[in-house]
């Protein structure tokens, strides 16, 4: 009995658990291969001799497209590199959640082409489509990362020394902002006019850029001079 009891709650915490440098590093290659399959969808157009110049503003909605997506991966990249120095190590059931948030970053190029093609050559409705796809994939896209932060949260041998329990619980908030506003963003889109819709999906990339670090960060780290 008392064997089995050192093995479920070992002296140290960090017994049992894999390093995060392969973790790291496939995770860095995944983002990589999406950052660059996003280019693919940018083209040489057709053109006859004069119009080159008329041809390649055409082009203008698939490059709007391309960047907003490139900024998202990336803003996304620079969230998952956040994310991993919360951790000390990790284990089967990280893994797999980990996997699950690659999964929502792998399916970016999708959306993105979609949203090239309706803002190229689709109607409103096109365009209306296109950009409720692009933001309920990322809707569903945060799941994953609330998932990935509650585990995070329960099971403190996973955590970094330097991670406190609160610090881990106030970053539950930005997964769940994105679930509500970018779902929020794509009713916009679909109800009011895509335009407000893709203006939405902007600003939640930005809000996810600028928080990128971790949100009121600062303000757990004065908390405890204030009651002092």
């Amino acid at each position: 009995m008392s064997a089995a009891h050192q093995e479920v709650e070992p002296s140290d915490p960090g017994a049992g658990l894999a390093d995060t440098g392969r973790l790291a590093a496939f995770c860095d290659a995944v983002f990589a291969i999406v950052i660059t399959l996003l280019v693919l969808d940018l083209r040489v157009p057709d053109f006859h001799e004069g119009g080159l110049g008329a041809a390649l503003r055409s082009e203008a909605p698939s490059f709007l497209a391309f960047v907003v997506s490139f900024i998202y991966v990336g803003v996304l990249w620079l969230n998952h590199h956040a994310l991993l120095r919360l951790v000390r190590g990790t284990n089967l059931a990280l893994n797999w959640i980990n996997l699950a948030i690659l999964f929502g970053v792998v399916s970016i190029p999708f959306p993105t082409a979609v949203l090239a093609a309706a803002l190229t050559e689709g109607d409103t409705h096109d365009l209306r489509v296109a950009v409720v796809l692009y933001a309920f994939a990322a809707a569903l896209m945060s799941a994953p990362w609330l998932v990935f932060f509650g585990y995070l949260r329960r099971h403190p041998a996973l955590r970094a020394s330097h991670v406190s329990q609160d610090q881990v619980r106030v970053q539950e908030v930005r997964p769940i902002t994105g679930l509500v506003l970018f779902g929020l963003t794509g009713l916009l889109g679909w109800l009011v006019h895509p335009l407000f819709g893709l203006i939405g999906v902007i600003l939640m990339i930005i809000y996810h850029g600028v928080t990128s670090e971790g949100v009121h960060a600062g303000l757990l780290r004065r908390g405890p001079r204030r009651r002092g």
